[in-house]
């Protein structure tokens, strides 16, 4: 059994910051997002409007509730966001999830999302993601509790991807990415419903 958490990000942070080694930093993602909302005049409301046009096709004909502007300030302050949230706001920026690690792992670096146009929207397989971990899980020969020990959460927050309908905290996601030493893109596609 091997830790491989370990490769560059965009803005690390040290334990005091609240993210350990190889960890998804929201943080730095919401950084990323203030500096181009600057950049470009833009207010937060405008931001996720921006966010949300981007999947406008889609979006006139599902008619779902938009990102709100609260959802990308919330993950300044909470440090984390659900992993579909977080799909949205780094196609926006046009980044991958490895930019916001700090050391990703060897071959999960430098590979891009997936491209939508605006009648499609990025979405995590969470089914292919349990599938994905339950089987390096099992070639491990660790139980559920040991790999959750592992990997900084709870058995049942593992345990329940497997039924999850709509996300999960996307440093999880990416905890999980990048224990199966694979890119987050092995794992997102673009959404048509």
């Amino acid at each position: 059994m091997t830790d491989t958490f370990g490769g560059s990000s965009r803005v690390p942070r040290d334990a005091r910051g609240g993210v350990r080694a190889g960890d998804f930093d929201a943080r730095a993602l919401f950084e990323d997002l203030d500096r181009q909302r600057l950049d470009r005049a833009l207010s937060w409301r405008q931001v996720a409007e921006a966010i949300w046009a981007q999947s406008s096709e889609l979006n006139s004909v599902r008619g779902d509730h938009p990102i709100a502007a609260q959802t990308i300030t919330g993950m300044g302050k909470r440090g984390d966001t659900s992993c579909q949230h977080a799909l949205f706001m780094l196609r926006w920026i046009n980044c991958a999830p490895e930019e916001f690690i700090s050391q990703p792992v060897e071959g999960s670096a430098r590979v891009g999302l997936p491209v939508a146009g605006s009648d499609r929207r990025l979405r995590w397989n969470l089914g292919a993601l349990y599938d994905a971990l339950n089987a390096r899980r099992s070639e491990e020969r660790l139980t559920w509790k040991a790999l959750a020990d592992l990997l900084g959460c709870t058995q049942s927050q593992l345990t329940g991807i497997k039924t999850a309908r709509f996300a999960i905290g996307m440093r999880l996601a990416m905890r999980i990415t990048q224990w199966l030493g694979r890119p987050a893109a092995d794992f997102i596609y673009t959404a048509r419903w």
